[in-house]
């Protein structure tokens, strides 16, 4: 089949990657920003939007019918910044890509100076920092500031090239070290570019461009204590993911936190209510799974996170792996024991295999991707 080219549309030079979530105000001052800075580059605008129920997805759509540069892609069921990103990224075209808040508190006036470096063989990522001399906090306070700077120390421990504002995500990056970099994501939280730079199988050479950060003139920032968990939990599946999933770890540990909810709940009915042991133990159980499904859903899996009647399917799931865990583990703690093992041995051996079950069963089918 004879291939047909246009002569009139010209290569895309820039593929502009825009998470948002509640965000519509935003979508058309950012594209009339966008449409003065990056005069003269060929360039298209892909906005992953987190199924926003202000609509945010609608209104890109209503552009895009009129600008062909414009692409909405909406996500049903999934949350979280990085992972928006990279499907983002995954969906453009371009061989430099670059990222950049809806919110306007990036200066896009250095866009076109990011995408040099890097469409020039300059550097393999073009990081507008805050940090670099000629940059600036804005109107963050001190307390701010110094949150940002404790996290920026935090982000150097894991990085295998040092940047001054590692928690920027105002950055362009060459396809070829975005590809490189893609099989180790982690995607966890909303720090991509930590994950990015964490993630090269070769350390970046990277350029920093100064810029001033602007206050926000519409919507509200996402900034909150679950953002700073996340964070955190990206930091430590960069440090050990390699040894053991930390979604594991934190699955585990939830499960540890079970044992005296268990407990607790088997006391109540027995000492309390004076039900007989059997349905005392019946009702600790049922506590215990609800107790560990929900902290999971909270923590573990805040990405991924049931709500509505995915909640409800979600938690009956998890009671049925759960129950399927505890007839592993007690299927192989007894044969260990029967094979005169310690008993201390045995009754591990059976919580793990218990929990390993249910961490990866439920991965599949309770907290799917």
């Amino acid at each position: 089949m004879d291939q047909i080219v246009s002569q009139d549309v010209r290569e895309i030079e820039l593929s502009l990657i825009v998470p948002t979530f509640n965000e519509r105000e935003n979508i058309i001052p950012l594209l009339e920003r966008l449409e003065s800075a990056l005069d003269g580059i060929s360039w298209e605008l892909i906005v992953v939007d987190d199924n926003s129920p202000d609509g945010t997805s609608n209104q890109v759509r209503e552009i895009a019918r009129r600008d062909h540069r414009v692409r909405a892609v909406q996500r049903v069921g999934r949350r979280g910044l990085s992972s928006a990103v990279v499907e983002g990224m995954l969906a453009s075209s371009a061989s430099t890509i670059g990222v950049m808040d809806a919110d306007m508190q990036h200066d896009e006036a250095i866009l076109p100076q990011l995408w040099k470096a890097v469409a020039r063989g300059e550097c393999d990522l073009a990081v507008g920092s805050r940090y670099v001399q000629g940059g600036g906090m804005g109107d963050w306070d001190q307390k701010r500031q110094s949150i940002s700077r404790g996290a920026t120390w935090l982000a150097n421990l894991v990085l295998k090239t040092h940047i001054s504002d590692p928690m920027s995500g105002f950055f362009v990056i060459s396809r070829r070290a975005f590809e490189a970099a893609l099989p180790n994501l982690s995607t966890i939280g909303f720090k991509i570019l930590v994950d990015l730079v964490a993630s090269a199988p070769q350390p970046l050479k990277v350029i920093e461009v100064p810029y001033e950060f602007r206050a926000r003139n519409f919507g509200e920032s996402k900034l909150d204590s679950a953002v700073v968990w996340e964070y955190l939990v990206l930091l430590a599946d960069k440090l050990f993911g390699h040894i053991i999933p930390v979604r594991f770890v934190l699955f585990a540990a939830v499960g540890g936190l079970g044992l005296f909810v268990h407990l607790a709940a088997l006391g109540l009915a027995l000492k309390v209510f004076g039900l007989s042991f059997l349905v005392a133990q019946s009702i600790a159980v049922l506590v215990a799974m609800t107790f560990n499904f929900n902290v999971n859903n909270f923590f573990t899996y805040r990405d991924r996170r049931l709500t509505g009647r995915g909640l409800v399917y979600g938690l009956l799931s998890f009671y049925l792996i759960c129950l399927v865990g505890a007839f592993a583990n007690v299927g192989v703690g007894t044969y260990i024991y029967d094979a005169n093992i310690t008993w201390w041995v045995a009754g591990v051996a059976g919580a793990v295999v218990g929990a390993v079950w249910n961490y990866a069963v439920s991965s599949v089918f309770t907290w799917r991707k």
